[in-house]
C-alpha cells in the first residue's frame, strides 16, 4: 500500500509511504517505510527484508534512491536495508545495532548521525534527534519545514511502545519525551499507523501515560507487600488485553528498574517491594 504523506493536506514535498506486508500484534497495520524528496530519493526506514516490499519502494520511488535511513535495527524496520542498498548503491545512514539478541544484525551503516546533526540528503534536510529508550539506538528525524517528525517505534499511532530491556531503558525512554517536546514540530510521522497531527500533544499524552502507569506499578507493589514480576503483570496491566500480556511484562520490568535506581522499589531474588515497608 502506497499513500501520500501530505501534513496540513499541503505538503511541498515528494513523501510517499509504503506500509510493509508484515501486520501484527507487536507491528500493528505493518512497518511504515517512507520516500522523501522529488529529485532524489530517501527511503525511511525500509522494513523487514520482503521481496514484495522491496519492489513496491522501488515501484514507489519516481527518483533514484540515494540514502536510506533507518530509525532504528529492530527486525521489522531495517534489514530490507541491505539487500536495498546493494541493489540501489544508497548510502546507509543510522546507528549500529546493540548486541542485545532482538536486532537485525546485517544492519552496517555508512553514517552514524550525531544527537542534533542536520542531514542535507538532495533538496531534503532531515535533523537527526538521538531518542534512546524503546531502543538504545533510537533516533527519530525532524524534517523541519514541514514540521513533520519521523519517529520510528519512539512514538505510534494508538499505543504505547514497549520498552525492551537491558538494551531498553525506561528513564532513557521519559527523558526523550521530555526532549521532543522541546522541538518544533506538529505533525508525527510514526514507523506503525497514520500520521498524526497536534504532535506535542500525543507526545505529552504518552508521557503522562507512562507516568500514570509508574504510579500504577508503585500501588500495585506496594498492595502485594512483595511480589514477583509475573505476578504483578496482570495486576498492572488489568487494562491490557491478555495475549500482550508477555510484551508489557518487558515495559513492567523496564518500569521497576527504573524505580529501582530511582530508590522507590527494591528487589531481593525475584521479589520487589516497596522499601522500609
Amino acid at each position: 500500500m502506497s499513500l501520500d504523506v501530505q501534513p496540513g493536506g499541503s505538503s511541498r514535498r515528494n513523501s510517499r509511504r509504503i506500509v510493509a506486508p508484515n501486520a501484527g500484534l507487536m507491528t500493528g497495520p505493518g512497518t511504515n517505510t517512507y520516500l522523501l524528496g522529488a529529485r532524489e530519493t530517501v527511503v525511511l526506514d525500509p522494513g523487514p527484508d520482503d521481496a514484495a516490499h522491496f519492489q513496491a519502494i522501488l515501484a514507489a520511488s519516481a527518483a533514484p534512491i540515494r540514502w536510506i535511513v533507518v530509525t532504528h535495527t529492530h527486525r521489522d524496520h531495517s534489514p530490507l536495508a541491505l539487500r536495498l542498498a546493494q541493489h540501489t548503491g544508497a548510502h546507509l545512514i543510522g546507528a549500529p545495532p546493540p548486541d542485545d539478541g532482538r536486532q537485525d544484525d546485517t544492519f552496517r551503516p555508512q553514517h552514524v548521525p550525531a544527537d542534533g546533526e542536520r542531514l542535507q540528503l538532495g533538496d531534503i534536510a532531515l535533523t537527526a534527534i538521538h531518542t534512546p529508550g524503546h531502543a538504545s539506538n533510537c533516533f527519530c528525524y525532524l524534517l523541519e519545514e514541514e514540521r513533520l517528525l519521523f519517529t520510528g517505534d519512539h512514538v505510534l499511532q494508538g499505543v504505547s511502545p514497549v520498552i525492551l530491556p537491558p538494551d531498553g531503558d525506561m528513564s532513557a525512554y521519559m527523558s526523550s519525551l521530555e526532549k521532543l517536546l522541546a522541538l518544533d514540530f506538529e505533525f508525527i510521522a510514526p514507523g506503525h499507523g497514520a500520521l498524526m497531527a497536534s504532535g506535542k500533544a500525543v507526545v505529552e499524552a504518552l508521557r503522562m501515560h507512562r507516568m500514570m502507569r509508574e504510579s500504577k506499578v508503585l500501588r500495585t507493589v506496594a498492595a502485594f507487600g512483595a511480589a514477583t514480576l509475573e505476578v504483578l503483570t496482570p495486576a498492572v496491566y488489568d487494562d491490557v488485553a491478555a495475549e500482550r500480556h508477555a510484551w508489557a511484562q518487558l515495559t513492567l520490568a523496564a518500569h521497576l528498574r527504573k524505580l529501582e535506581l530511582d530508590g522507590r522499589v527494591v528487589r531481593h531474588g525475584d521479589l520487589w517491594r516497596i522499601p522500609n515497608l
